[in-house]
């Protein structure tokens, strides 16, 4: 909508803003008055009216069963929108029109933004479907041209956004009508069951709010303020959520209508799925304080070796352990199973930084680029890649002095390359993967077997130096588990 609006309408962002505020909330009219929604602006260089944004009810059968968005109409041909957008008063037609194939009722509601009219929103009903109304449909009808009005005066939609929009209660969940002074004049059959789940049995249409509902002082209150609510309720099992919308007219609250759904199930497996992951991620915390104590057992025993080979051997271990205990760390703090990898790689080059560096062996490390979020099967052997490569550039790389070493993440929509060059010496005379040490050796086989990536060793293009570059493919391969 915002690019048919800006390219040919000539509004402002905060006159488009609100038009797109209107397309948030106009289900509720359309449910409402059982009508289709369209809005229409003015092309500004053809002096069209251009149709924007379509809206049908899920309580009718809509009369456009094809898109009409980005349509144009003489202004001829839209007589009422003419009207409504010319005099800025809304519009009834008197006769139905029978352009679609079925008499429709149009009603012209112009949208208006500090004195102008910008657009203008129409309803349309198909009168083959109407028969003699019901006090349900009476009750929507009623409440659909008061919020016309507000919708022409600019007090609908309300301010703020309704909480769970996506699961939010529908004008068919269930509706109660109540006056200014909180008595309830009409509740609907799907209304008057979810009262009945919560346990009241008295009838509810004509008693005071007051007398049976749960949260009645902060409905009231929203009443009084003329201010919409998001609440829920819950007794015996059962939670019910509510919209309090009050019905304006100026600064006179009408009344309200109340739009409530039983979320009860929805709640269940949402408080399931807390409990899941408060699980989960105390599991992971005690993993990762199982692999440090494991780490710590390592170093006692590193101390009584005599060997310095030995010793060399479980501080490779201990590493390679921290390293699998930083993933679990990060996973233990978000519910989600999936890891920024920037912050793990980011603390390993720290970790092993202060771990294989210093006075003697002054070798910097920086990391570049960004790797994103990976999944938490992704991260752990990636973590174990990382901190392979970089034990072994500064354990080969700089055997008479210091270095630099840099690690660069690039994401790209598919794969995942994570490259680590080193300045140092360079390869050996003919090396190949054959001839890797116990730690490549050990990243070889983790991009290639448990990643499903490859792993390239090579001279820098510098010429100076050696370039590890790992690629991981984000994506499903050849019946390989996805990596993101």
């Amino acid at each position: 909508m915002r690019e048919l609006v800006e390219g040919h309408a000539g509004l402002f962002d905060a006159e488009v803003d609100q038009l797109s505020a209107i397309t948030t909330d106009w289900q509720l009219l359309a449910d409402l008055s059982f009508s289709d929604l369209l809005m229409f602006v003015r092309d500004v260089e053809t002096d069209e009216l251009l149709v924007v944004a379509q809206m049908r009810p899920y309580t009718a059968q809509t009369i456009y069963y094809e898109d009409l968005i980005g349509q144009r109409f003489a202004p001829g041909d839209r007589p009422a929108v003419k009207r409504a957008m010319a005099s800025g008063r809304i519009v009834r037609d008197g006769e139905p029109d029978w352009s679609t194939g079925v008499p429709v009722r149009e009603e012209a509601i112009p949208i208006s933004f500090d004195g102008r009219v910008i657009a203008v929103v129409t309803r349309e009903a198909n009168l083959s479907m109407v028969r003699a109304p019901s006090q349900l449909e009476l009750t929507y009808l009623q409440a659909a041209d008061e919020l016309s009005a507000m919708l022409a005066e600019g007090s609908f939609p309300y301010g703020g956004q309704p909480r769970d929009r996506d699961v939010g209660p529908r004008v068919g969940d269930g509706l109660m009508r109540m006056d200014p002074r909180g008595n309830v004049a009409y509740a609907s059959p799907n209304a008057i069951s979810a009262y009945r789940r919560l346990g009241v049995r008295d009838n509810i249409i004509g008693t005071p709010l007051a007398e049976f509902d749960l949260d009645d002082q902060a409905v009231l209150e929203a009443l009084a303020d003329g201010e919409p609510l998001d609440s829920e309720v819950e007794a015996r099992g059962v939670v019910v959520m509510r919209r309090v919308l009050p019905m304006l007219r100026g600064p006179e609250v009408l009344g309200a209508i109340v739009v409530m759904r039983e979320v009860t199930e929805l709640r269940r497996h949402e408080r399931l799925l807390m409990y899941k992951d408060a699980t989960i991620r105390e599991i992971h915390h005690r993993v990762k304080n199982n692999l440090q104590t494991v780490a710590s057992l390592l170093r006692l025993q590193s101390r009584r070796l005599q060997s310095e080979e030995a010793r060399e051997a479980l501080g490779e271990s201990v590493r390679r352990i921290s390293s699998i205990a930083l993933v679990h760390e990060t996973l233990s703090q978000d519910s989600r199973q999936r890891v920024s990898f920037d912050k793990v790689a980011q603390r390993l080059v720290d970790m092993l930084s202060s771990g294989l560096t210093g006075p003697d062996n002054p070798v910097k490390m920086s990391i570049h680029g960004t790797a994103g979020e990976l999944d938490a099967e992704v991260a752990t052997p990636l973590a174990l890649v990382l901190s392979e490569l970089l034990q072994n550039s500064v354990e080969h790389a700089f055997p008479t002095g210091g270095g630099e070493v840099a690690v660069r993440l690039d994401r790209h929509a598919n794969d995942l390359v994570l490259s680590v060059r080193d300045d140092g010496q360079g390869l050996p005379p003919g090396f190949t993967l054959d001839d890797a040490n116990l730690g490549l050796q050990i990243a070889i086989t983790l991009v290639t077997t448990e990643l499903h990536g490859s792993l390239e060793v090579r001279p820098a293009e510098d010429g100076c130096g050696t370039d590890a570059i790992a690629k991981v493919p984000l994506v499903p391969r050849d019946g390989d588990r996805p990596g993101s």
